[in-house]
């Protein structure tokens, strides 16, 4: 085979095969919704907030009294067992995975909750 009619024959396979195809583009992942959370002599406040399916979450929470039992922070949908201390925000992060809602509490089984409302 000469050097002309390889590259002829390089140039029809390109031509027969056509132009590899392209993936389609991937839309950017979904920003996280910061939801800041304080501890009160109440309780978690605000609660209780309406959050999406699949966004993903960071949940800023910060302790504002020792005159309650919610030094931690539990939340079982995430494995979130965290200590919360005074005056210190800690931040947590998931995403909901189903839709409902999804209580969260302190270590003592919740006696001081807050729930979020998973659309």
């Amino acid at each position: 085979m000469t050097q002309l009619s390889g590259a002829v024959a390089v140039l029809m396979t390109s031509v027969v095969a056509g132009p590899a195809l392209a993936e389609p583009p991937r839309p950017p992942p979904p920003k996280e919704r910061r939801v800041e959370l304080t501890v009160t002599a109440r309780g978690f406040e605000p609660s209780p907030i309406s959050v999406r399916k699949g966004e993903p979450l960071v949940l800023v929470v910060t302790r504002k009294t020792d005159s309650t039992c919610a030094k931690r922070i539990v939340l079982d949908e995430a494995k979130v067992n965290a200590e919360l201390p005074l005056d210190q925000p800690v931040e947590l992060r998931f995403t909901p995975a189903k839709t409902g809602q999804i209580t969260y509490g302190c270590q003592m089984g919740k006696m001081v909750a807050g729930v979020l409302l998973v659309e």
